[in-house]
């Protein structure tokens, strides 16, 4: 799917809510869906539209991104470093999809698979208890991360 369709369902979105795609929200996703894999802060997410839209300010990408996660396009995420990040949500699945992520540099996979299906039956089944959405992040280390490059980089970044 292109950006352009991208941007017409989530405008689609938006008008149901009530809301209109202003300029600012417009390049904000834009900066979101060129970047989708990198999982960017609010910060990063400012700078790279800032280069687009000279004139905009933090606190409306702030709250740009704030809307956006409230309306479920995008997942505000946290990796375990303290740094929320924005993460686009997969109209093509029913969940939020899940994360990989190594304890040692910080490195993200992505998993789209959804395979907790049957544990949420299971919920609902003996608990009564219906799932809407869920998350879920994997911590640990890849088989190709080399492990002391990974505390070298920590130990200059801590």
């Amino acid at each position: 799917m292109t950006i352009t369709e991208q941007i017409d369902i989530i405008t689609r979105k938006l008008k149901v809510k009530g809301l209109k795609l202003t300029r600012q929200r417009e390049i904000t996703l834009h900066v979101l869906l060129e970047n989708e894999k990198d999982h960017l802060s609010a910060e990063d997410v400012f700078m790279l539209v800032k280069g687009k839209f000279p004139d905009i300010g933090l606190a409306t990408v702030y709250r740009t991104l704030e809307l956006l996660n409230e309306l479920h396009i995008v997942e505000k995420v946290n990796f375990g470093d303290g740094v929320a990040r924005f993460d686009l949500r997969d109209d093509d699945h029913e969940h939020m999809h899940h994360h990989l992520i190594c304890s040692h540099c910080g490195s993200v996979k992505e998993i789209k698979d959804d395979w907790l299906s049957e544990l949420e039956k299971r919920l609902e089944l003996e608990y009564g208890f219906e799932v809407t959405d869920h998350r879920l992040d994997f911590m640990g280390t890849p088989r190709n991360c080399n492990i002391s490059d990974c505390k070298r980089r920590n130990k200059a970044v801590s």
